[in-house]
């Protein structure tokens, strides 16, 4: 089994003879004491690279997780160790994966040469740009090419795959949705790639659930076309900002507890259906997407169309300068998240620490007005 994964994992390449010419590449990972090590570090060998270095004090599978607080990718501390390597070997990229390797973090050097974690949307924009871009690059698109994202991902994945004309659809969070849409697609669209913000990526149809193996390896081969170019992955998203806007994004978990906490919850999104804010942060709300009613209302002109999704109790609010606000209740727990979406022209490259600065402004500026405190 582990070989004939391993062999789908390498017809996912789509650039195998730049791997060739950049097989000294170095490559920082850690499985964060978690089921990554087994497989991992093979994929990566079999893809044609030379140089794995693991993160030994996190190589040892262990449900104590006994170097971090939280065994979670996600977190900048869980990938402290791996930050620490990747310094002193000076090496290209940084893979993380969680204890049931499904999902990857990765770090990279910015401008500065200082090293920075990739979010989740930034992860996936990377991903589903490069397997768009390198498969047309490469002659191997087809017309009828498909990417899946989810309803609280980023907007920019929509904007790269309308410019390559590639069909792009919104799901609810959570993969068994993808899964279900490439299904209803079969034999008529060609599935590439899927994922969601929270670092989660499904790389063709083989592996029906985010996979966190095969996003490692075309990730690092992402960093080895860059690479050939005398260029970083961080280099390239900025690129990608100028050509289609800096996207800025941030989430926010909001913990009710007490006994009402559930029933807080509840209230709180009560009152964004039955009293929705008509401006937030000084600028107007164009349009209310409510996934539990399924109907998405155009507040200008009061025009109401179907959202097409299964009920999830979810709200969006769309601004009319582009910026986005969705509200989404656990199921389980007494918790609900913010999702935050900006978006702002990027002239050049060498603006993009000016531009950033003044999104994050606006963020906080919305957070302020919601009066939502984390």
């Amino acid at each position: 089994m582990d070989r004939a994964y391993i062999q789908m994992v390498k017809s996912l390449s789509v650039y195998p003879e730049l791997i060739e010419r950049q097989s000294d590449m170095k490559i920082v990972y850690t499985p964060i004491h978690g089921t990554g090590i087994k497989l991992v570090p093979d994929v990566l060998r079999a893809f044609g690279f030379k140089h794995i270095h693991i993160v030994e004090e996190q190589a040892v599978p262990d449900g104590n997780f006994p170097t971090v607080a939280y065994p979670n990718p996600e977190e900048s501390e869980a990938m402290a160790l791996g930050l620490k390597l990747a310094r002193e070997l000076d090496a290209d990229i940084l893979c993380g994966t969680d204890p049931d390797a499904d999902r990857i973090a990765i770090g990279v050097r910015d401008n500065q040469g200082e090293w920075v974690l990739m979010n989740g949307n930034q992860t996936a924009v990377l991903a589903f740009n490069y397997l768009i871009e390198a498969r047309r690059s490469k002659g191997i698109d087809k017309p009828n090419d498909m990417v899946i994202t989810t309803i609280v991902t980023t907007p920019m994945i929509d904007r790269i795959a309308q410019q390559h004309e590639v069909g792009c659809y919104r799901v609810l969070t959570g993969f068994k949705w993808i899964a279900d849409l490439i299904r209803q697609k079969e034999g008529k669209e060609n599935y590439i790639i899927g994922g969601e913000e929270s670092f989660g990526l499904m790389i063709g149809d083989q592996i029906r659930d985010k996979d966190g193996v095969s996003a490692v390896a075309l990730l690092c081969e992402m960093a080895a076309v860059e690479r050939s170019k005398g260029r970083s992955l961080y280099q390239k998203l900025i690129d990608l900002y100028v050509q289609y806007g800096l996207y800025k994004e941030k989430l926010i978990s909001i913990t009710k507890k007490g006994m009402d906490g559930q029933a807080q919850i509840a209230a709180m999104m009560e009152g964004f259906r039955t009293n929705p804010p008509q401006v937030i942060n000084g600028v107007n709300v164009a349009r209310i997407s409510d996934y539990q009613t399924g109907s998405s209302t155009d507040l200008m002109s009061g025009n109401v169309t179907a959202l097409g999704l299964p009920s999830s109790n979810v709200l969006i609010f769309e601004l009319a300068d582009g910026s986005q606000i969705a509200a989404r209740p656990s199921g389980t727990e007494p918790k609900i998240k913010f999702y935050f979406s900006v978006r702002a022209d990027l002239p050049s490259a060498d603006q993009f620490s000016e531009v950033d600065a003044q999104l994050e402004q606006r963020v906080k500026g919305i957070i302020d007005d919601l009066n939502l405190k984390a």
